[in-house]
């Protein structure tokens, strides 16, 4: 007489955790673990006090994203070297003074250095008073500028534009003194 095996598929779904989102939200998920297993049926020789093991739960941990940076609005950390004040400043400083110093050029003929040893320096302490206070109130207050950038005008172009300014107006002014005369 021949005995045969046969087996049978057990399904079994035992809960996982449940997740519970903040106070103000009132979502509930639950999440179930479905596990397949096959068990060997023999004939009658079977210890029917076996039961199938269970996994343990494993706890679920939601990934909490990183806390913001502090921003500090001390005046000393934010005309610090590295602050973030300095060179968005400067830089703004020269891209004024690049494109005046062209435009008085070109209308007057007078070169940069003649420009500020003929009045041009009370202009210029009054430009950058104004420039530096309106660029100073909002980081007093906690903006910065790369939170307000996106599409085409961000702070990284704004920075280039004004690393560019910087040397395009110290280049103009070297020329000027070198030629002895007004570049354009």
């Amino acid at each position: 007489m021949a005995v045969t095996a046969t087996a049978t598929s057990v399904f079994m779904a035992t809960p996982l955790a449940r997740l519970t989102t903040t106070p103000s939200s009132t979502r509930t998920v639950n999440f179930s673990v479905v596990k397949c297993m096959s068990q060997d049926q023999q004939p009658s020789t079977t210890d029917p006090s076996k039961t199938p093991i269970t996994p343990t739960p494993l706890p679920m941990t939601t990934p909490t994203p990183p806390p913001a940076p502090k921003v500090s609005t001390k005046f000393s950390d934010l005309l610090a070297f590295s602050g973030p004040a300095p060179e968005r400043i400067n830089g703004r400083l020269a891209m004024i003074g690049f494109v005046s110093a062209l435009a008085v050029e070109l209308s007057s003929g007078e070169g940069v250095l003649s420009q500020i040893s003929h009045g041009g320096v009370p202009a210029f302490i009054a430009t950058s008073v104004v420039l530096s206070l309106a660029s100073l109130v909002p980081l007093f207050k906690g903006v910065r500028a790369e939170s307000k950038s996106s599409g085409l005008m961000t702070s990284d172009a704004e920075l280039w534009n004004g690393r560019a300014a910087m040397l395009g107006l110290v280049a103009l002014a070297f020329t000027e003194y070198v030629t002895g005369s007004a570049l354009v």
